[in-house]
């Protein structure tokens, strides 16, 4: 059966936004600079909440957040505590080398002295998206042989290499007198070890585990075997742990899973909320990418019957960190509202407490 979080890991709730804008009457987000000022406000209110993480979705040839670094380092600026980090950045669409220039300069903004910093990259192969091979387009072509998923565990492991401090680039001895390997700069202690990959099946996370990554898991599976969702998932966190302990890692991985998590407080709660179909409070099971996918359920509801499902969840007791999605184009303070309630009335029972300053 599957364990619960490591003993003596604090349980960590976060947000997780898509960074959606739209020019409609109907959105408080309407503009690409509302949606990445927006963002920086919410994290700022989520820190004085005792929230643990601010979380964003990258995501090309959309109406969403993208570029995820210039966010990441202004968020990383205005805050003191919170950590700060992608779920997920597509590496299909990265430089690895000048992602880990970037990676790095927006850690060591978010460092204070003497400790590490608060950057948590959650990567992977990425999505199905609105742009027909859209990596093409920014000039990345997988080689012959190779399919798109390879080129973007390739560029991550070139990613990896050089935020860990490995020679990337030979020396120019006319202007260094030596001629080894040079590694980028700058060097961001610790970052090597708060890298995430996305998985969406049991296989792709013992391949996280054996590649030392802490596991990153959505709210849907590309695979279904008949079981709950959640019963699903527990089983991809238990094989993920297996091959941790199998590949001898020292270090204890993090894991976290996302849920949509809406507790009905208020009359707008309701009005937005309350009417939601059936469906959306069960698991659904359809095709994606190709092949059957099983999607968790959204928990929709009174705030102390859906704190008493998210505390049965399977996958939310092996976790460690939950990370909530936010309906981002209705506000900050609706999703501050929407934050504050989760953590006062929902997430005590999962065993979270509030971050303390």
């Amino acid at each position: 059966m599957p364990t619960t979080a490591e003993p003596g890991m604090k349980k960590r709730i976060g947000f997780l936004s898509f960074g959606h804008w739209h020019p409609s009457p109907q959105s408080q987000t309407r503009s690409g600079r509302d949606a990445l000022l927006q963002s920086i406000e919410l994290a700022v209110a989520a820190e004085e909440l005792g929230i643990d993480g601010a979380f964003y979705r990258v995501h090309h040839f959309a109406r969403q957040l993208a570029s995820p670094f210039p966010l990441l380092a202004a968020i990383a600026a205005r805050t003191s505590r919170i950590e700060i980090g992608t779920g997920v950045i597509d590496m299909r669409y990265e430089n690895p080398l000048y992602m880990a220039e970037e990676a790095a300069a927006a850690d060591l903004i978010s460092t204070h002295s003497g400790g590490e910093g608060r950057l948590q990259l959650g990567v992977s192969r990425g999505s199905p998206e609105p742009a027909a091979d859209g990596a093409h387009s920014f000039g990345y072509v997988p080689p012959e042989g190779q399919d798109d998923a390879a080129l973007a565990r390739a560029k991550t492991e070139t990613f990896r290499l050089a935020i860990s401090g490995a020679g990337v680039a030979p020396a120019n001895p006319q202007m260094t007198g030596t001629s080894g390997l040079l590694p980028i700069q700058p060097q961001s202690p610790g970052l090597a070890d708060r890298i995430w990959w996305g998985s969406g099946t049991r296989a792709t996370a013992t391949w996280t585990a054996e590649q030392g990554m802490n596991l990153m898991s959505s709210t849907l599976l590309t695979e279904d075997t008949g079981v709950p969702f959640d019963e699903l998932q527990a089983e991809q966190i238990q094989l993920y742990r297996d091959a941790w302990a199998s590949a001898g890692w020292e270090r204890t991985p993090r894991v976290s899973v996302s849920r949509s998590v809406i507790p009905l407080v208020t009359d707008e709660d309701r009005q937005i909320f309350g009417g939601r179909p059936g469906h959306d409070t069960q698991d659904q099971v359809g095709f994606l990418d190709g092949g059957l996918a099983r999607f968790g359920k959204s928990y929709i509801g009174e705030p102390d019957e859906i704190a008493a499902e998210l505390a049965k969840d399977a996958a939310v007791s092996a976790a460690d960190t939950v990370l909530l999605t936010v309906p981002n184009q209705l506000g900050v303070d609706y999703n501050t509202r929407l934050l504050a309630a989760i953590a006062e009335h929902v997430a005590p029972a999962i065993g979270w407490e509030p971050a303390r300053p």
